[in-house]
């Protein structure tokens, strides 16, 4: 099975907002950790004025109880949110949308910190499989795999490219 072509779904992403903020000032939030590279691409070829931003879900997942207490996971960077969150236009940047956990997580992350006035949803890529009510406002590209199979983004080092591989086996 081929993996779809990262730089093909970025243009096509990178398109789609274009058309869809027009002229709106919105702020740009990236999901750790492929999400933040994708947002910061983004923020920078887009030319926004606001400051892009950055979340952790960390502490919103599901599976909290389970794990506990640990701060952190090791890599995971903190949420940066270097704008007002109250009344801001946010797009939330995520690199693949499965099941819709992650982004429930990251808009119980972003309230935390305010009330924005809007919170759309950009992805890299749709692969299916929502356990949750969630869809995309902005898609590079709908790309469905069944589990236990995951896309994998990665950035191609010293460049501001992505790859994308898919790796079969337990999530």
């Amino acid at each position: 099975m081929n993996s779809p072509d990262a730089e093909a779904a970025y243009a096509s992403l990178l398109d789609a907002l274009r058309r869809g903020i027009g002229g709106r000032e919105v702020a740009l939030v990236g999901v750790h950790s492929g999400g933040a590279w994708i947002a910061e691409r983004l923020h920078a070829d887009l030319g926004l004025s606001k400051p892009c931003g950055f979340l952790s879900t960390a502490f919103h997942r599901d599976d909290y109880g389970r794990r506990g207490h640990r701060g952190l996971p090791a890599g995971m960077k903190a949420t940066e949110l270097p704008f007002e969150v109250d009344g801001a236009d946010i797009v939330l940047v995520d690199d693949i949308l499965f099941t819709g956990r992650s982004v429930r997580a990251a808009i119980n992350e972003i309230f935390d910190y305010g009330r924005p006035a809007r919170v759309e949803l950009a992805v890299l890529l749709d692969r299916g499989g929502r356990e949750l009510p969630v869809a995309a406002d902005y898609c590079g590209g709908s790309f469905p795999l069944a589990p236990p199979s995951n896309y994998v983004l990665s950035k191609v080092p010293g460049e501001q490219r992505f790859e994308l591989r898919i790796e079969t086996g337990e999530s």
